[in-house]
C-alpha cells in the first residue's frame, strides 16, 4: 500500500529535526526583553516558537509533535496559556511535557503527569461520545509569564490532516512557527496556502521527502468591525491527501467527485426502513400528487417522532446510524436524522441528496477549489424538476424548504450514487429578511407611555425570535421578554405570537407595554422621540485606520409606522425635517408629522449585503452614524398658556 514503511520508532530523520527542535530552552531564553517591540503592541499573548511536525507513515498512522511557547501579556492571554489536546478512537495522546518561567525566562517549574487532567469531551447536545480530552494550566497570575509545551498524537488514519494556523486570534502575535510534513515519496497531498510568502522547502531524505513551512513575527491583528474570514487575514496553510484511510475505508480526496464517492460507500445500506414505517410512509403520500407536498407531509412526520440528540463515535463521526435505529429510537445526530428523511423520501419515490455543510450564522469561509472536509454538519438536498427543497433535520421548528441563517448562502457537497457535487444552499435577500412594525400609543400626562406594538418578523428577521418561542414555556418567555426592549422602565401587559409557516417563514408578533417615563418632561416642554422600538444601536470608531475589506453579511429591510397621542393641552414647538440617507450600504428615510393630537412617524431602512473596499469605511461610519442619529429625532411640544 504505497509502499509506506513501518516504523516503531523515530527514523533517523525525525530524530535530526527533533534535536533541535525539541531541546528544552535555557534560562533566559524566553525573556519578554528579547521580545521584538512590534510584536507586543495591542497584544495580549505571544507565541514565542511553534514547531510542527506531521510524519506519514502509513494511510493508517501518523505522527503528529509539536513544541510551543506561549507568553502571557495580561489576564486576556491566560487562555492560549492552557493545553487542549483531544483525543478518541481515531487518535491518542501519547505523551505530554510543559514547563512554566518568568517574565525573565526563568524556570520555575515543570509539569507533572498527575498535573494532567483527563477529562470528558462530550458536549452539552450529546448523549454520548468518544472524545475525552487531556488538560493543563499552570493557573499562574504573575505577568508576564511563559508556558511551553510538548506534545505527541498518534492518529490511526489519515483522514484527519492537521492544518496549519499559527495565528488563532486577533490580539495574539507569532515570533517564530514552522510546519513540517515528511512522508514517502509515493505519498501524494494537496495544499492550499493563504498569505504565506512562496513555496514550501523541500528536501529528500532517502524515501522521504520532508515540506517545510515557516513563519516569523506575525504582528496581532486589528479588531476590525465587519472583518473578512480569519482564514484570509493571517497566515495559513491547509492539507488533504490524495488518498486516505479511516476504520477500515478507503477514500481518495482529489475531487469533490471523490470525496462524495467516499461518503456514499459509508452511508451504503443504511437506508434500510422497517416495515411499519414503510406503511406509515404510504398511508401519508400515496394520495398525494405534489411532490412538494408529499416532502412537507414526511418532513413534518420526521419532526414530530424524533428529535435531535448528537451521537459521535469513532467512524461515527462521519458515518450515520442506520435508518432502523432512528425509527426504534426516536433520536439521532445530524447525520442520522438526514439519512433516516432520505429513507423516508426514497420509500416515497422522491430522490434526495445527503449534504454536507458547514454551519453557523457567518462561518461562510470555504475554499471550492480545495476538495476536502471542510464541513461540520449534514442537511438534505432534494431537488425537483423546477427548483430544489433543502431541508434541516434537526430542527423540530423549521418549516420545510427553509433553512435559515444557520445553512443558508453558503457551498455544500451534495452526495449520490454518482458521488459528490458542489451545490450552494439558498441566499435570503433584502426582499425576504423584512420586519414590518406598526405601533399606535397614547403619551400620558406623567410622561408615561401606553402601547399596541404589531410586528411581523419575515426570513432571516425572524430566526432568533421563532427560536425563543419554540424554546421557551410562557413563563420564561415573558421573563425574556420583560428584558428585550430598551426602556429605563416597562411592564409587559400581553404578548401573543403566531407563526407562518412557508419557505420564507415569518412570525407576528402582538405586545402591549407601559413603559413608564417614555418622554423627557421640563417645565412647559415635553421632549418626545417618536421612533419607539425600531432604533438603530451601531456606532463604530471614527478614527480606526482600516486595514481590511468590509464584509457585511446582513441583509435586510425594516419598515416602521408609529401613531402617538400626545396628551391635551400641547402644542408643537420644533419638529424634525425629515431625513433621507443613501450610500452604497444602504439607504434610508424617516419623516414625523404632527396632525391635530397625533404625532404620525414613518420610517424605512435597508442595509445592503456585500464586500466593500476598506477605503470606503469613513463612509460606512458616516452612515451608521447618521442613522444612529435620525433614529433619535426629538419633537419638542410645549404647553400651550391658559388665560
Amino acid at each position: 500500500m504505497f509502499g509506506f514503511r513501518e516504523i516503531n520508532q523515530f527514523c533517523p530523520i525525525i530524530i535530526a529535526l527533533l534535536t533541535g527542535i525539541f531541546a528544552h530552552a535555557g534560562d533566559g531564553d524566553y525573556a519578554i526583553s528579547k521580545i521584538p517591540q512590534d510584536l507586543l503592541k495591542n497584544a495580549n499573548a505571544i507565541k514565542r516558537m511553534d514547531e510542527t511536525i506531521l510524519e506519514i507513515s502509513s494511510l493508517n498512522k501518523v505522527k503528529w509533535y509539536q513544541k510551543f511557547a506561549v507568553t502571557v501579556l495580561n489576564e486576556n492571554g491566560d487562555q492560549y496559556a492552557q493545553l487542549y489536546r483531544s483525543y478518541d478512537k481515531l487518535r491518542s495522546v501519547e505523551s505530554i511535557e510543559g514547563r512554566l518561567y518568568d517574565a525573565n525566562g526563568k524556570k520555575l517549574k515543570n509539569l507533572k503527569k498527575t498535573d494532567i487532567q483527563d477529562l470528558s469531551g462530550i458536549s452539552e447536545i450529546s448523549l454520548y461520545e468518544d472524545s475525552r480530552v487531556k488538560f493543563h494550566s499552570f493557573y499562574y497570575k504573575a505577568y508576564p509569564y511563559t508556558v511551553e509545551y510538548e506534545v505527541q498524537v498518534v492518529f490511526n488514519n489519515t483522514y484527519l490532516f492537521p492544518d496549519w494556523i499559527p495565528q488563532y486570534d486577533e490580539k495574539v502575535a507569532v515570533e517564530q512557527s514552522s510546519y513540517s510534513l515528511i512522508c514517502s515519496s509515493n505519498f501524494k497531498f494537496h495544499y492550499k496556502p493563504f498569505n504565506y510568502p512562496g513555496d514550501p522547502k523541500v528536501t529528500e531524505e532517502k524515501n522521504d521527502n520532508v515540506y517545510k513551512w515557516e513563519i516569523k513575527n506575525l504582528s496581532p491583528m486589528a479588531d476590525q468591525f465587519a472583518s473578512p474570514p480569519w482564514e484570509t487575514r493571517t497566515t495559513c496553510v491547509f492539507f488533504s491527501p490524495d488518498k486516505f484511510e479511516i476504520s477500515g475505508y478507503s477514500g481518495e480526496a482529489g475531487s469533490w467527485d471523490n470525496l462524495g464517492r467516499f461518503q456514499y460507500e459509508l452511508n451504503k445500506g443504511r437506508d434500510q426502513l422497517p416495515p411499519a414505517i414503510k406503511q406509515t410512509v404510504h398511508a401519508l403520500t400515496d394520495q398525494v400528487v405534489d411532490p412538494k407536498e408529499k416532502i412537507r407531509i414526511l418532513y413534518e412526520y420526521l419532526q414530530k417522532n424524533t428529535r435531535y440528540i448528537s451521537i459521535q463515535l469513532g467512524i461515527g463521526g462521519f458515518q450515520p446510524f442506520p435508518a432502523s435505529e432512528v425509527a426504534t429510537k426516536s433520536y439521532g445526530d445530524c447525520k442520522a436524522l438526514s439519512n433516516y428523511m432520505y429513507a423516508l423520501l426514497k420509500e416515497a419515490n422522491i430522490k434526495s441528496c445527503y449534504t454536507e455543510i458547514k454551519s453557523g450564522k457567518d462561518e461562510k469561509f470555504f475554499m471550492p477549489d480545495f476538495p476536502s472536509d471542510q464541513f461540520d454538519h449534514i442537511i438534505l438536498c432534494v431537488p425537483l424538476r423546477i427548483d430544489t427543497v433543502w431541508l434541516e433535520c434537526t430542527s423540530q421548528a423549521l418549516p420545510a424548504g427553509y433553512l435559515g441563517g444557520f445553512t443558508a448562502d453558503r457551498f455544500a457537497l451534495a452526495v449520490d450514487v454518482n458521488g459528490g457535487k458542489l451545490v450552494h444552499t439558498p441566499k435570503y435577500g433584502l426582499t425576504d429578511n423584512v420586519e414590518t412594525r406598526k405601533s399606535k400609543a397614547v403619551l400620558n400626562g406623567d410622561a408615561s407611555l401606553q402601547a399596541h406594538v404589531s410586528t411581523k418578523y419575515q426570513g432571516l428577521r425572524q430566526d432568533y425570535i421563532r427560536g425563543i418561542i419554540n424554546a421557551y414555556s410562557a413563563d420564561k418567555l415573558k421573563e425574556y421578554l420583560q428584558k428585550r426592549f430598551d426602556f429605563p422602565t416597562y411592564e409587559l401587559e400581553k404578548f401573543e405570537y403566531k407563526e407562518t409557516k412557508a419557505t420564507v417563514p415569518s412570525v407576528d408578533e402582538q405586545l402591549e407595554l407601559n413603559v413608564s417615563n417614555y418622554a423627557s418632561m421640563t417645565g412647559k416642554r415635553l421632549f418626545i422621540i417618536p421612533n419607539i422600538m425600531t432604533r438603530s444601536d451601531t456606532k463604530l470608531k471614527s478614527d480606526e485606520q482600516r486595514k481590511y475589506d468590509i464584509v457585511l453579511n446582513d441583509e435586510y429591510k425594516e419598515i416602521d409606522s408609529v401613531e402617538i397621542e400626545i396628551p391635551k393641552g400641547y402644542e408643537q414647538e420644533s419638529l424634525p425635517q425629515p431625513v433621507t440617507i443613501e450610500a452604497k450600504f444602504g439607504k434610508y428615510y424617516s419623516n414625523i408629522r404632527l396632525v391635530d393630537n397625533k404625532i404620525f412617524y414613518y420610517r424605512t431602512s435597508e442595509q445592503y449585503g456585500g464586500t466593500f473596499a476598506a477605503k470606503d469605511y469613513p463612509d460606512l461610519v458616516k452612515f451608521y452614524d447618521a442613522v444612529y442619529k435620525a433614529d433619535r429625532n426629538k419633537i419638542v411640544l410645549v404647553k400651550k398658556e391658559t388665560n
